[in-house]
């Protein structure tokens, strides 16, 4: 069907993307399952810039998280389809009417700004609505899903993407089915539940035997490859994700940055105190400051925990996530706990013989599904093959050496799978680290530049 298109720039995309592509253009309304960086969203932009060439479709609306309305899907729409407009929906109201009534080929939106502006978008002539982590559309019951509902039931269109569907339970198959192809679920969940559930105890639900053939049939039609099949893949992939703070973390980094500039103007900035102030910042951003006197500062975290819990959620296999300060440590454990991710902790006052128990029980045990390192206190002389997923939590003070070995505790031989590292951020100065980081640069040699860059710009 496609064999005859012109593929955007130089790009010639690998034959398991060809297919996504010609099965997405054939089906509407489908699933894409495909595993996380395996080029999901290159495979929607071509297939849906096709049938706006073809004038089949007049516009795509793209509904995702915060964290990638830019990282991936702007950048990449930029990548693969450079002759179509876009625009992101996102700040005010009256910013995102804005942006929905500026009529480009496509409008980028997270989740929670579609209920804000529904009226909008039902008039904006969207005829193709594609769902980036579509999980977050599993529970029939919230708003959020009532929302799309009314946005599906005018599109021609809807394509549901995700690596990881029904991840949790086989109950989450029936919001999504029900959203593509509600003719093969109940109209109630309650019956669906009884489809691929049996009741253990009074409060307990346990899957039936059958219920992976169940989901299987009830989410189609729906195409999947996983990175193992796509050979072609590089050993590492690398993204960035986009983690916004909060109006306090932002208020209170501005402060730091005037401070930094204070003491610039007074004397000579030594590499020593340009670290100390990039390390607040930095603190800041990740949301726990130490003060002055010992104590901490806490702020609200929330849009990064999200952020790193969609990427473990993405995960197939394993994760291990590196965070630099201990009490950014206990959050994040104490985070993962609560949304019941079983986790361990390594850091600087974890004993030899604990940190080589749980080194073991998470290279042997399936149970343990992500560890939260210390960098400098693993990045070097431990292997942890069984993920295939890096977390940095925010960019690693330390310097190159520390983030290249951090990568290579999965990169090593034992590995089977191919590997991404995802690079959070949401602040000036880690996207300067992170920068300084691939062009190779070593961070304790240019702290004192990145640090004058920043508050140069206050």
């Amino acid at each position: 069907m496609l064999s005859s298109y012109n593929w955007p720039g130089k790009y010639r995309p690998f034959a398991h993307q060809v297919t996504t592509t010609e099965f997405l253009v054939s089906n509407r309304k489908s699933f894409c399952f495909n595993e996380a960086g395996t080029g999901k969203t290159a495979c929607a932009i071509w297939a849906s810039d096709f049938l706006l060439s073809k004038k089949a479709i007049r516009r795509v609306l793209v509904i995702c998280p915060l964290s990638i309305v830019d990282a991936a899907w702007r950048n990449d729409l930029f990548t693969f389809a450079m002759h179509r407009s876009c625009v992101i929906a996102h700040g005010t109201t009256a910013q995102r009417r804005k942006a929905v009534a500026s009529g480009t080929d496509y409008v980028i939106i997270n989740f929670d700004g579609v209920g804000t502006i529904l009226p909008e978008l039902l008039a904006g002539g969207f005829d193709l609505i594609i769902v980036d982590e579509c999980n977050s559309y599993k529970n029939s019951q919230i708003v959020r899903y009532k929302v799309l509902q009314k946005l599906v039931a005018k599109a021609k269109g809807l394509w549901l993407m995700t690596g990881t569907p029904a991840a949790q339970s086989p109950t989450d198959a029936y919001g999504l089915a029900k959203l593509v192809c509600p003719d093969k679920v109940p109209r109630y969940f309650g019956a669906f539940r009884d489809m691929v559930m049996y009741k253990a105890g009074p409060f307990k639900w346990l899957p039936k035997a059958n219920a992976q053939e169940t989901v299987f049939n009830v989410l189609q039609p729906a195409i999947r490859f996983e990175k193992r099949q796509c050979l072609d893949l590089p050993p590492i992939t690398y993204v960035d994700r986009y983690a916004p703070m909060t109006p306090q973390q932002t208020e209170y980094y501005k402060r730091m940055k005037r401070q930094g500039l204070i003491a610039a103007s007074g004397e000579q900035i030594t590499s020593v105190n340009a670290a100390a102030m990039v390390n607040k910042l930095l603190q800041i951003a990740c949301g726990s400051a130490y003060t002055d006197d010992g104590g901490v500062l806490e702020f609200d975290a929330s849009a990064r925990l999200g952020a790193m819990k969609e990427i473990i959620d993405e995960t197939q296999h394993k994760a291990i996530v590196f965070v630099p300060h201990r009490h950014v440590i206990a959050r994040v454990y104490e985070y993962l706990v609560r949304d019941k991710i079983k986790a361990e902790v390594i850091q600087g006052g974890v004993r030899s013989a604990t940190r080589n128990d749980i080194i073991r029980r998470f290279q042997n045990s399936p149970d343990t599904k992500v560890l939260v390192l210390q960098p400098r206190t693993t990045a070097h002389g431990v292997t942890l093959t069984t993920a295939d997923t890096v977390i940095w939590y925010t960019a690693p003070l330390a310097g190159v050496d520390t983030y290249i070995q951090g990568n290579a505790r999965v990169d090593r031989a034992g590995q089977k799978n191919p590997m991404t590292v995802y690079r959070l951020q949401g602040s000036p100065i880690e996207e300067k680290m992170y920068k300084a980081l691939h062009d190779n640069v070593e961070l304790h040699v240019s702290t004192v530049t990145l640090f004058r860059q920043e508050i140069e710009e206050e």
